[in-house]
């Protein structure tokens, strides 16, 4: 089992044994039905078991249980828990379910509702999906179709059966037969849970049996040297490699046993000391027995019943006395795998080394050494055949191919490796490569050279099954495969075939067509592709000209594949074409003519190559054979100034460079160089001071490195012992910065090597470095291999856009000894940022009773200048520590725009708090601040600090690090960088949450900004004003062609550009051409017209506009006076292009113009005493209607100030108005940030979730399941204060509230007293009297409720039987409220009335009893989901205007807030919507019927250019389009359409034919299709009979292409084939005739909603997140 296991692991899901991060969503299916009751413990146990082996975490393992027997029933699911502790709780709860076996039910349940995105599942990750079925018998359904769909999914189900069950039946449930495990369950789960997981640490339990007789004596010293050998190559540890050694003649005497040591020290010593034992006769039978009957034993060490495999080898030297029959099948059975290697006259091993193909036959001498039990090693060179070897060999994996013959220890590692998958594949590179061959009659003079560079490119491969695999396609009008990845599996047959290879010719050349073809017919699996194994794809494309079709939607599709497409063109191709068809543009490379591809296969190798050679003491022997692998090294590479560079650098204690990368630029110069290298000596070896002297001296571009030019970076470390310094950090700082590390060590340093090098695989280990040459080719292979498929990463901590850093250290007394590690911490870090104006810039403050800052923000702008600096700081000194008020400092003083803060231009605040004890003051209030403000707080402290108190102050617990002391920081240094990086990939890229200041965009904003000035007579005398406005708003923008963008327009009787969007490209031509502006008079004002004409002729992509790549289009209106023409129409065509319009006035100006306009509606209050009339019924008019209101009054009206403003933080209070200028620039930025923030809560994924519970006499049995519900709906939900609200209310004659939508902010508090709920009882039931109650006490603002707010009202009604009250009036009431009730009843439950009660009829579900809730508990959700949408995307924003003259500051913010609310208007959901419709004879009456549907899904679409598009097909023989994607850009014109339409009649129903013309003629970008923008593309299909062509290929090519189809049939349809046609049985949806569809049109839309957001990658599985982001 646990080979099978780890086998799969090694196979399947690399990631496990090399990442040190595995992750799996694993789920248990579990047999509970009658025939496993008594078994049912044991299956509970082996869950328990195999779950304790994981690393259970949201982003590790996750883990799901689910039982079945006639029904499936989930226990939890895949996100239910993220602790094991959770986990292992519930398992220990599990009850045994019983009833009949239905595993084909249950497999169809795991895959529609557990490998789920909703359910946690991670598939479309890549994370590897597990299922382990425990199956006690046979199914009573057919399991066939539901364990294919799993496979087809990449599931990899394991079965565990018992004797009862159907072996026949687990295979095929299997993801592979040998995957199938029959066992009793009581005796064998527990081995098998051991086993199940262990590949992640190897594990062997190894015994060494030695002959010892009288004719082995003068053997007996290379017998234990081998031992010594083999025993260096394992993993020894008590919980990894155990090894015990028996020595034997005539009686066998173990020397130790497996549990005797558990270090490899101890047993080599041992081994070491060993003496020959003596003796005759040699009785090798009983030896065997011995070992089987004392040494193979729970209590001598072995672990065998724990799966862990138990190796015996044999050396002996001589024939036996006694019978070795019965023992050895006795070892065998118990799983024993058994190696001899001996003399002449024991079991015979015979190693092969071979360099070529045999001339006469091998098969009978092969088969009759095989009889003879000899084991034959095959070792072939390139030109043997490997087949040939593998035929030769004992076993087809005992075929090794190399250049070298390998000593006897290295054949035994190669087994081991072989069995613990550790070894020889992580060490081969695997790749599927496809060249892609311009045959069209333009290149038939070049096609030789393009077949001879093939031809070069496959000699460097390691063309093998299990490693390189090679496809050649070529194509001129139509495309043809050469051959496929899995034809050949030798490089000979690939080359024979090439050379073979003839000019295809034809015309024109489709490239498009031939990059569809390689995508749907060669990087298949079926055609030898491994890419959902994870495998490298590779496409090489040699094109001698300009394709004849579209290209870009094939090359989009397959980068979406993941496959990396090399483009290599001529003179006469598109060098546009090429890139854009190209993995990167850097990835096209072009030739003049084919002629010259050999000089590109060589400049496609360039790399920069260093080597770092140990020459210290222990490697004066060795250094001749490393100086001479250097050599070979070098004599492989393409060495020139402009190809690969090498530089040579040795070190010992210090380091020297032989010569440097730009040293020489010839082969012939380095290879002297190197000849000439002396061994330099030295102790100790300082390989971690080597490695950060690279980085920083050779690595860098005076020195020769072309890193920042894109070339890899590539280290050689030649090591021979362990290094006396800390290799870690400079080998993280390495890695970070891109490169790519090689190490080779010896026996002494082989750990280390790998610890430094990329990846364990790119180091390799040999006993002594003369054996050198041994690995070599391996070497160089892994070398190639890596620079193929390496991308030069750069150095980078922060985003982008850089950010604002500051370093908050403790200077008080008990920092005094470290204060010398802090500063040097300080400029590590500081190392590490890219320090300039525009990138990351950095703050020092100290504190101990006060804070002194040592430079601010915008102080330096050189990283040399901050680290000079910080090497001069002085220790402050002083007591007590005061943090709070050190925070407090920071906030005021350092984080604030005037000392070089960049936070309100959304660049990342960053605060890295060094503490060394707990603060004498509170730090609560001011961390509580600074996260207010968006800053992220990284806080270290020592043993000395109070670890909750950092906590507290960090942005997120688990940013608070610690070390014991401050000497210890380096230890820390990449955990926070790492942290600080992963935060800011989360800040830049995350929704914006309730902290408006975190809305920073992860790439540059981007706007085009108009200005429309009013230029009429009667702004004469303020035109100077406006010019001044308008400088001031442009020096905030980022003007560049292409971040910010502006135009000026000014107007009067006809407006006139002053420049349009494309005229200048920096700010300082816009400021001085707006400087010169002169006013332009004239009457009368017609804004409307300048309107209009702004929309015509400056917002459009010939003037420089942006509007169709979705940049935010903003235009700011600065008007005098009334308009004298009609500004309504221009104003709605502007909103409709999606254009934000911002209207400044005078009092002159008509108010309700500009706020027909859409701009914000804000009124500020000005008050100096209380008021003596009522002021609260007007204050909440002006609030409902959205008018923003912000208050200053004095010190006799601020109360009543605060009452008015729409929040009270919106007011602020003065002693006198004297004091007024005080408080404006502060007052004005809390308006902005507000104002931001009212914006930002409007499209925050909220919900007021009301549950009421029927607790009447009639539920008490069903009030558990009632209560569990509520549970699990509520672990869905987020719990917060400004994100989720819950309420629980309780009733049967009389309603009570448990609690109220404002009683708790965290979920842990809501699932706590949902747990103690009780069932309250009582008659008769009163449900009108309740939703009453709920509406007057807890929709509420007192209780918590935010309707006002506009965020989503939800009551869900469990009840359990009918009403003894009137609903009717209650109910409606509610909706009027515009609550969202959703109804769920059981068979006691009135169905009518719980449909009146629900907010629409399809809200009302039903169950049988209340215990069956779960089954309805992902259809409430998804319900839930969908309304919210519609709900959301009806319910106004806020309308921001501005009255009056508004101060600067305000605009400033206004704008730095419009990328962010453009970024919100943004992620509105959108889909391309297609209805494709049976017009044949047989749907003429059910016609009407179809139509009024298309109708009603169309009214709940969004209907939009940039939101939803609709198309609808009608078909019947043919198909067609009644109107495309972009056909119509409003509901309105799309509904008047379907009004019209006529049925098309014909015969016969051909849907095959209709469904591929939608993927042909209208899923296309020249149709409206926004597929490659990743839009989800719908297809709902109406079907009223069968076809009469095949439609599963045309299904299966839309499927491919990503489309989600939905279908709809008849009683008069084939539910198979619309199941076939769907995107998944499950969307199959059946009436019985079309004038049924009403009934299932909520269904539908549900399916919609719940799809698209499963579909759309970064779509979050919070309900409430509806917005498809």
């Amino acid at each position: 089992m646990h080979h099978l296991i780890k086998h799969f692991f090694s196979e399947h899901s690399h990631s496990l044994v090399e990442s040190q991060a595995p992750r799996r969503d694993v789920v248990f299916l579990l047999d509970g039905s009658d025939g496993t009751r008594s078994g049912f413990p044991a299956m509970r146990d082996f869950v328990q078991r195999v779950v304790e082996t994981l690393g259970v975490d949201e982003n590790k393992d996750r883990v799901a249980v689910v039982q079945y027997s006639r029904d499936p029933a989930a226990q939890f699911y895949l996100n239910t828990y993220t602790t094991k502790g959770e986990i292992l709780n519930t398992v220990q709860g599990l009850r045994h379910k019983g009833r009949p076996l239905n595993t084909g039910a249950a497999l169809q349940y795991v895959r529609d509702n557990v490998f789920t995105a909703s359910s946690g599942s991670r598939r479309l990750e890549g994370v590897p999906q597990i299922l382990i079925l425990l199956n006690g018998g046979r199914s009573f359904d057919n399991v066939d179709t539901p364990a294919s769909d799993l496979k087809e999914l990449g599931v990899l189900v394991f079965g565990i059966g018992t004797r009862s069950s159907d072996s026949r039946e687990l295979q095929k449930i299997s993801y592979d037969p040998s995957r199938c495990l029959p066992r009793p369950f009581m005796l064998d789960l527990f081995r098998t849970s051991v086993g199940m997981f262990s590949m992640i640490a190897p594990r062997r339990d190894v015994v060494f049996l030695l002959d010892g007789s009288d004719g082995t004596r003068s053997g007996f010293p290379a017998m234990r040297d081998f031992v010594q050998r083999v025993v260096e190559t394992l993993g020894v540890d008590e919980n990894k490699d155990r090894v015990a050694v028996v020595q034997y003649s005539r009686d066998p005497a173990a020397q130790f046993y497996l549990n005797t040591y558990t270090t490899k020290g101890e047993i080599l010593n041992t081994v070491q000391g060993l003496r020959h034992k003596g003796g005759r006769p040699l009785n090798t039978g009983a030896a065997l027995q011995y070992v089987r009957d004392n040494v193979l034993t729970a209590s001598s060490g072995s672990r065998r019943t724990e799966g862990v495999p138990q190796l015996l080898i044999l050396l002996s030297g001589g024939r036996s006395f006694d019978n070795v029959d019965t023992p050895a099948s006795a070892l065998k059975e118990l799983g024993v795998l058994i190696f001899g290697i001996g003399t002449r006259s024991v079991p015979q091993i015979l190693i092969l080394l071979n360099g070529g193909r045999s001339f006469d036959n091998v098969d009978t001498p092969a088969s009759d050494l095989k009889e003879l039990g000899v084991l034959v090693f095959g070792i072939g060179t390139r030109s043997s055949d490997s087949r040939e070897l593998q035929k030769i060999s004992y076993d087809p994996s005992y075929q090794l191919c190399s250049v070298f013959p390998l000593p006897m220890h290295h054949l035994i590692k190669h087994f081991f490796s072989e069995h613990s998958h550790s070894l020889v594949e992580s060490q081969a590179p695997r790749r599927d490569v496809v060249f892609l061959l311009d045959g069209s009659d333009g290149t038939r003079s070049g096609f030789p050279a393009m077949r001879d560079f093939v031809q070069r490119v496959v000699e460097t491969l390691g063309v093998d099954e299990n490693k390189d695999r090679v496809a050649v396609v070529q194509y001129s009008r139509d495309p043809a495969a050469q051959f496929y990845l899995n034809t050949y599996t030798t490089k000979g047959e690939i080359l024979n075939t090439v050379r073979g290879l003839r000019h295809k010719g034809g015309r024109p050349l489709n490239t498009g067509a031939a990059l569809q073809y390689v995508r749907d017919n060669v990087l298949t699996a079926s055609s030898g592709s491994r890419r959902t194994e994870g495998v490298p794809q590779l496409l090489i494309l040699l094109s001698g000209g300009r394709s004849f079709d579209n290209v870009d939607t094939p090359a989009s599709a397959l980068k979406e594949l993941g496959v990396l497409i090399f483009g290599i063109g001529t003179r006469s191709s598109d060098s546009r074409e090429l890139q854009r068809i190209s993995h990167d543009p850097s990835y096209a490379l072009s030739v003049s003519d084919f002629t010259d591809l050999p000089n590109i296969h060589k400049m496609s190798a360039e790399k920069d190559v260093v080597f770092l050679v140990d020459g210290s003491d222990g490697t004066r022997n060795g250094f001749p054979a490393m100086r001479d692998f250097v050599q070979r090294v070098v004599g492989k590479l393409n060495v020139g100034g402009d190809k690969d560079r090498v530089s040579v650098v040795q070190y010992g204690r210090d380091q020297e460079v032989h010569f440097y990368l730009n040293t020489y630029t010839t082969k012939e110069d380095i290879l002297n160089t190197v000849r000439s290298l002396r061994h330099r000596g030295g102790r100790p070896l300082n390989t971690g001071a080597a490695l950060q002297y690279v980085r920083d001296n050779v690595l860098t571009a005076s020195s020769g490195s072309r890193s920042q030019e894109g070339v890899p970076q590539m280290l050689i470390l030649l090591s021979g012992g362990r290094s006396s310094d800390n290799v870690d950090i400079p080998a993280s700082a390495l890695k970070d910065s891109g490169v790519l590390i090689f190490g080779i060590g010896t026996r002494n340093s082989s750990r280390e090597v790998q610890g430094i090098a990329t990846d364990p695989s790119f180091s390799q280990s040999v006993s002594e470095f003369t054996d050198l040459p041994s690995v070599q080719e391996q070497f160089f292979s892994t070398l190639i291999t890596v620079q193929v498929e390496a991308t030069p990463k750069t150095p980078t901590v922060t985003g982008k856009n850089g950010c604002d850093v500051v370093f908050l250290l403790d200077g008080s007394d008990g920092t005094r000894n470290g204060f010398p590690t802090m500063r040097d911490f300080v400029q590590r870090v500081v190392e590490k940022l890219t320090v300039e104006e525009n990138r990351d810039r950095v703050s020092v403050v100290q504190y101990s009773r006060e804070s002194e800052a040592h430079f601010y923000l915008n102080t330096y702008t050189t990283k040399e200048d901050v680290v000079n600096t910080v090497r001069g700081l002085r220790h402050k000194g002083g007591r007590p520590l005061n943090t709070g008020a050190a925070l407090q400092y920071v906030r005021d003083n350092v984080f604030t725009a005037s000392s070089g803060s960049r936070r309100l231009e959304g660049v990342p605040q960053i605060l890295i708090l060094l503490n060394g004890g707990r603060s004498f003051d509170n730090v609560d209030t001011p961390a509580s601040d600074l996260k207010e403000l968006g800053v992220l707080v990284f806080g270290i402290g020592t043993r000395s600090s109070d670890s909750r108190e950092l906590q507290k102050i960090s942005y997120d617990p688990s940013y608070a690090l610690s070390v014991s002391e401050f000497t210890d920081l380096p230890n820390v240094q990449q955990q926070l960088l790492s942290a600080i990086s992963t935060v800011i990939v989360q800040v830049t890229t995350m929704t914006p949450t309730v902290k408006p200041t975190i809305l920073v965009e992860s790439q540059a904003p981007k706007r085009d900004v108009v200005f429309l000035l009013d230029g009429s007579d009667g702004t004469r005398s303020g035109f100077p004003a406006m010019r001044d406005f308008v400088q001031r708003v442009v020096e905030t923008l980022g003007v560049d062609e292409n971040k910010d963008r502006v135009a000026v327009v000014q107007y009067s009787r006809d407006p006139a550009a002053q420049f349009y969007l494309n005229t200048y490209t920096t700010k300082g031509e816009i400021l001085n051409t707006v400087r010169g502006l002169r006013h332009k008079g004239g009457r009368p004002l017609n804004t409307g017209a300048a309107l209009q004409y702004v929309r015509d002729n400056v917002l459009t992509a010939s003037s420089g506009s942006r509007r169709t790549e979705g940049v935010p289009q903003l235009l700011i209106l600065l008007s005098g006076g009334r308009s004298f023409d009609n500004v309504d129409t221009p104003a709605s065509a502007l909103k409709e292009l999606g254009v934000l319009i911002f209207g400044i006035g005078t009092r002159s100006s008509d108010s309700r113009e500009l706020s027909q306009e859409g701009v914000p509606q804000m009124l500020i209050l000005l008050s100096g005493g209380r008021s003596s009339d009522n002021v609260d019924v007007p204050a909440s008019a002006l609030k409902d209607s959205g008018v923003l209101i912000f208050g200053i009054g004095t010190r006799n009206s601020s109360r009543e100030v605060q009452g008015i403003a729409t929040d009270p933080s919106f007011s602020q209070s003065v002693s006198e108005f004297t004091d007024l200028p005080s408080v404006q620039e502060h007052n004005v930025n809390i308006v902005s940030v507000l104002f931001l923030k009212l914006l930002v809560d409007q499209s925050i994924a909220r919900k007021d979730v009301v549950f009421l519970l029927d607790g009447s006499d009639g539920t008490r049995n069903g009030f558990p399941a009632m209560r569990d519900f509520v549970q699990r709906v509520v672990e869905k939900l987020t719990v917060e204060e400004n994100r989720d609200r819950v309420s629980v209310v309780q009733y049967s004659r009389e309603s009570e509230a448990h609690f109220y939508l404002n009683t708790y902010t965290t979920m842990e508090d809501v699932v706590n007293t949902v747990r103690g709920l009780r069932h309250k009882g009582g008659r008769p039931l009163n449900t009108g009297a309740a939703l009453q109650y709920v509406r007057d006490n807890v929709f509420t603002a007192s209780s918590g409720s935010r309707r006002l707010e506009g965020v989503p009202q939800i009551l869900i009604l469990l009840n359990g039987g009918r009403s003894f009250d009137n609903v009717d009036t209650p109910a409606s009431d509610l909706k009027e409220l515009g609550v969202l009730v959703f109804g769920i009843g059981t068979r006691s439950s009135d169905s009518r009335e719980l449909q009146k009660i629900s907010y629409d009829p399809s809200y009302a579900l039903s169950v049988s009893e209340f215990t069956d809730l779960p089954n309805v508990q992902q259809q409430l959700l998804s319900a839930m989901s969908t309304v919210i949408v519609q709900v959301t995307t009806m319910t106004p924003t806020v309308k921001p205007t501005i009255l009056g003259k508004i101060n600067m500051v305000l605009i400033s913010s206004i704008f730095t807030l419009t990328s962010g609310f453009e970024y919100l208007i943004s992620q509105a959901p959108r889909r391309d919507v297609v209805f494709l419709l049976d017009g044949s004879d047989g749907t003429r009456s059910g016609f009407p019927a179809m139509r009024d549907f298309v109708q009603r899904v169309v009214e709940t679409l969004g209907v939009d250019e940039n939101k939803d598009r609709v198309a609808v097909v009608q078909y019947s023989r043919d198909p067609a389009a009644q109107f495309y994607l972009n056909t119509y850009t409003t509901k309105g014109e799309i509904l008047n359409t379907v009004r019209g339409l006529r049925h098309k009649g014909g015969r016969p129903l051909n849907t095959g034919a209709a469904l591929q013309y939608v993927r042909d003629n209208v899923l296309t970008a020249s149709s409206g299709s926004r597929r490659t923008e990743g839009v989800p593309q719908l297809l709902i299909l109406l079907s009223g009979g069968r076809s009469f062509d095949n439609v599963d290929t045309p299904a299966s090519a839309l499927k491919e292409l990503g489309v989600l189809i939905f279908g709809i049939g008849t009683r008069s349809s084939d539910s198979r084939e619309l199941q076939r046609i769907s995107h998944d049985p499950s969307y199959a949806l059946s009436v019985s005739d079309f004038t049924d569809l009403p009934n299932i049109q909520q269904q539908l839309l549900s399916s919609v909603e719940s799809v698209v957001i499963d579909v759309t990658p970064e779509s979050t599985t919070d309900l409430g997140m509806c917005h498809h982001c």
